[in-house]
């Protein structure tokens, strides 16, 4: 399908490029380097198309798409800027354009989004106020595959479709999450994340719906689950792909009816919130061996965004290293710079952790290195402490290796104890003590709550702490409620 088109860029080369190209798609095309040119060529006739950039020498061509809209409802405006990050994209659809392209873009996409403007008339303005917009999303970069997720978070934070975030750990999951909260309507409410790995399988239930006194063991008061604390806002449901089979029958459940029911309880509650999941896992593969509903995950899928991970996006990594250098300055650590070399260093690494191992080395490059200017060599040293540190791998198989060690060391120590009937015990108590005394640290010694936690009642939590002489202090709380 052609039509009319009129290009607005101040930059002579672009101008001539893109008309060029859209002529030879049998397009008449005509052409602005300002605003002011702009608005003597809409005086003349209405294109069927606007193509506008957003930096002009008059103005800003974002502006003048809000006003646009409003004169012209009907004329569908294309928006193409090198300002490139996910505030100009969400501002673009915020305004009203019916496409946003970052530059440099790709001619036959500009095409493409030209014939389908014509086709399907203009996009509908997202319901946002300019002014109220966030632009200090810590989401950045300028890669062409950051760019695409800009484009989607755009489209869909003014309305309430379902999104599945897929990408590998450290990609920065939450951080889109998020984004798409602050920036859409539902952003004065709560955002509430709950990560299904870290959760007990016995307790994602509770934790997501809540459970009324007495639905359980050491339930003693009614609890209000995720769904209630988000009501109004986004829950944010990481790593989805752990969620056992009976919780995900019961999500299905509430995301075809839109209401759910306690823990122990009958009545039914409203579920007004926003679902965005996460995962770093191929759910799709988890539904081909069973252990993923196939319904459930049509329901999650359905607006898609797939993070790329750091080392298929090199050119963000000295934009990424910057920011988090400054991000550490402001919280109160030694300003540093890099050096060129250690740009290079930075680029050419692989980054199995991705943006948040980027974070973590630069943090500890501030805090550590005695050079304002970071050079390669300090970048190479940091990152040999880092290879030497256990990878999520390693530490997945920790404890698994750790009784392994202990086990040979007791056999060359005290083989005596390894037929005496008391290694079971002896291993379980070395276990369990840290695993005690960490949740409760995670709880200022709570025991009601740090028993919540482990999946036991509070009785066999005291039990517990008696046996493995885990000494509370005096004054630490019980847990009563």
């Amino acid at each position: 399908m052609t039509g009319s088109v009129l290009i607005v860029d101040d930059d002579s080369a672009i101008r001539t490029v893109v008309a060029a190209a859209l002529r030879r798609e049998g397009h008449e095309v005509t052409t602005a380097a300002s605003l002011a040119d702009m608005r003597r060529a809409l005086g003349v006739t209405l294109p069927d198309v606007l193509v506008t950039d957003v930096v002009l020498p008059d103005g800003n061509g974002l502006d003048e798409v809000a006003r646009l809209t409003v004169e012209h409802p009907a004329l569908p405006v294309i928006v193409f800027s090198a300002q490139n990050t996910l505030a100009t994209a969400v501002r673009a659809t915020e305004v009203g354009a019916f496409d946003y392209l970052p530059k440099p873009f790709d001619l036959d996409v500009l095409g493409q989004a030209v014939r389908s403007a014509i086709a399907r008339g203009r996009h509908e303005p997202a319901d946002l106020p300019g002014d109220e917009l966030s632009g200090g999303s810590s989401l950045i970069g300028r890669s062409p595959a950051m760019q695409e997720v800009y484009r989607v978070i755009a489209r869909v934070v003014s309305n309430d479709l379902t999104v599945l975030i897929s990408g590998e750990s450290g990609t920065g999951k939450e951080l889109v999450a998020k984004a798409i909260h602050d920036l859409g309507p539902r952003r004065r409410a709560p955002f509430v994340a709950l990560n299904m790995a870290a959760i007990p399988r016995e307790l994602i239930e509770a934790e997501l719906f809540g459970h009324e006194r007495g639905a359980f063991t050491g339930a003693q008061a009614r609890v209000a689950g995720k769904f209630e604390q988000a009501a109004g806002g986004t829950l944010f449901l990481d790593e989805i792909g752990d969620m056992p089979m009976d919780a995900q029958t019961r999500l299905l459940r509430v995301l075809q009816q839109g209401e759910f029911t306690t823990v122990g309880g009958a009545k039914a509650i409203k579920a007004d919130v926003r679902i965005v999941a996460a995962t770093n896992k191929d759910l799709a593969a988890l539904v081909q061996t069973g252990q993923f509903r196939e319904d459930l995950f049509y329901r999650l899928n359905v607006v898609p965004i797939a993070l790329p991970s750091l080392r298929e996006r090199r050119v963000d990594v000295p934009l990424l290293a910057r920011f988090f250098l400054d991000r550490a300055a402001e919280d109160g650590l030694p300003r540093k710079s890099l050096a060129a070399n250690a740009i290079a260093v930075l680029e050419g690494y692989d980054w199995p952790g991705n943006v948040r191992q980027l974070e973590n080395l630069m943090r500890r490059i501030a805090a550590l290195s005695r050079d304002e200017v970071i050079d390669a060599d300090a970048i190479r040293r940091a990152l040999g402490e880092a290879s030497a540190m256990p990878s999520q791998a390693t530490r997945d198989e920790g404890i698994e290796a750790a009784v392994r060690a202990r086990l040979e060391r007791i056999a060359i120590e005290e083989p005596r104890t390894l037929d005496d009937g008391t290694l079971y015990d002896r291993i379980i108590g070395e276990v369990e003590r840290p695993l005690i005394e960490a949740m409760l640290g995670r709880h200022g010694g709570n025991q009601l709550r740090a028993a919540r936690a482990l999946g036991i009642n509070r009785n066999t939590l005291r039990k517990r702490l008696d046996t493995l002489g885990i000494d509370v202090g005096p004054n630490r709380p019980d847990g009563a409620e």
